[in-house]
């Protein structure tokens, strides 16, 4: 009974025969795609469709001692956030005939630690990581097991860590900047909570580093920390605007976050921009989809999911770490950012 199972699941070398090829060729078109001209790779894979085989990825893992699986481990499923790199992340590695596994850390560094050894003991040969602020016991594990790890959604020079990604702090900076040169000098900041999340954090230091720069008081900003989401938005810009004086311009940490306020402004009956002036960052989907379009920082996810894929399937071929890549972010000036209202004491 046994021997008839096995004789009926289709082999590498069924698939050669039927492809008209050498087994290595078979091997090449699955472990190196990229080395096989582009007919020939169809008639293989036309072969592996028809006779419905499979590889045998453990045994191959034995003799190349790699599983050719990828892991990575993002902060959250539920918003766009990372949709587009992780996208991209995974449409390079498979063009390489490697495997994606992706884990969620619900913005928690105990649980991110979790799913990063999780991932190890599956034998992963490279992780994506998010940001740089996690226990120095995984960047030491990774080493001993050399397993070699690419952080995105984040670079700061000098770090260690090999990255791929861009300066949070530079890139909310300059969009500071062009609030300020609007005339705006009460900020307001929506913000994920800053002591766990690094890039939160570089973000709002960003800020603050753009209104020193600019002679504005340091009372003159005001941060409430709050969840990733749009009712979480809608609450922390009510907080805001209770507050006096009030912030003529909200800045908020992600696009989400500045939907929520946006929504919330309607509510409350003021105007986007004439009454207070909105923006994000990270220019998802959402941020054309707003009424009022939302003006925010644009970042290069799906070029960040590539690199970063392409900087790990380098350091596997070369046995060298991965290069550091920092991409450039750029503002996109929407219908959500406008100059001040007058202020009721200059009117006559």
């Amino acid at each position: 009974m046994t021997d008839q199972k096995d004789k009926s699941v289709p082999t590498i070398a069924d698939v050669a025969r039927a492809a008209g090829v050498s087994t290595a060729t078979v091997s090449r078109c699955l472990n190196a795609p990229d080395r096989v001209q582009k007919a020939t790779r169809q008639q293989v894979m036309a072969a592996i469709a028809r006779l419905g085989y499979t590889p045998n990825f453990g045994a191959r893992a034995l003799v190349a001692r790699r599983t050719n699986t990828i892991g990575a481990v993002i902060p959250t499923m539920e918003n766009a956030i990372f949709a587009r790199g992780l996208q991209a992340f995974q449409e390079t590695l498979n063009e390489r005939g490697l495997t994606l596994l992706v884990a969620s850390s619900q913005y928690r560094q105990d649980l991110e630690e979790d799913q990063v050894r999780n991932l190890i003991a599956r034998g992963v040969d490279g992780l994506l990581l998010i940001g740089y602020q996690r226990s120095e016991s995984i960047a030491l594990e990774c080493a001993r097991r050399g397993i070699h790890a690419i952080i995105a959604w984040a670079f700061e020079p000098g770090r260690p860590q090999p990255a791929v990604g861009f300066d949070n702090s530079a890139a909310m900076a300059a969009l500071t900047r062009e609030v300020l040169a609007l005339g705006h000098r009460q900020v307001g900041v929506i913000s994920a909570g800053t002591g766990s999340n690094d890039r939160a954090r570089k973000r709002v230091e960003g800020i603050r580093a753009a209104l020193r720069a600019a002679g504005c008081a340091a009372d003159s900003l005001h941060v409430v920390e709050t969840t990733y989401a749009i009712d979480a938005g809608s609450a922390a810009f009510r907080e805001l605007m209770a507050r006096t004086p009030r912030p003529t311009a909200v800045m908020c940490g992600n696009d989400v976050l500045a939907v929520g306020a946006i929504r919330a402004a309607r509510q409350m009956r003021l105007r986007v921009p004439q009454d207070v002036s909105i923006t994000g960052f990270d220019d998802i989907e959402i941020a054309t989809v707003i009424d009022p379009e939302l003006t925010t920082v644009h970042v290069p996810h799906r070029e960040m999911g590539r690199r970063a894929a392409l900087a790990l399937l380098e350091a596997l071929d070369t046995g060298t770490p991965p290069a550091p890549v920092e991409l450039a972010t750029d503002i996109r000036f929407r219908a959500s950012l406008g100059p001040p209202p007058p202020d009721p004491r200059t009117i006559a």
